[in-house]
């Protein structure tokens, strides 16, 4: 199964505008911000991201309520943090 979860933009990269860095529950990646160019997020903005990609963005509140809601799923957000956890890049 796979998730839409939140993540705080940290840094737009200088190279790749099309590239963000996120952290998720902790986690630091790189995700597609592409599909947002017509309102591309800034760092300190939370975006629902989903197989890589920024899919919209959220508020804090929205997020903090979607993190609430996975944490509760159990094993299928376990699964996603494991997932994103293997493709850590800091």
């Amino acid at each position: 199964m796979c998730l839409g979860i939140p993540g705080e933009v940290i840094e737009i990269l200088a190279d790749q505008p099309d590239l963000a860095k996120v952290n998720v529950s902790g986690v630091r990646r790189l995700i597609n911000i592409g599909l947002l160019a017509d309102d591309l997020p800034v760092p300190g903005e939370w975006v629902l991201i989903h197989v890589g990609f920024a899919l919209s963005k959220i508020d804090e509140d929205e997020a903090a309520s979607a993190m609430a809601f996975l944490e509760g799923i159990g094993q299928a957000y376990a699964d996603e943090i494991a997932a994103l956890r293997e493709s850590l890049i800091d």
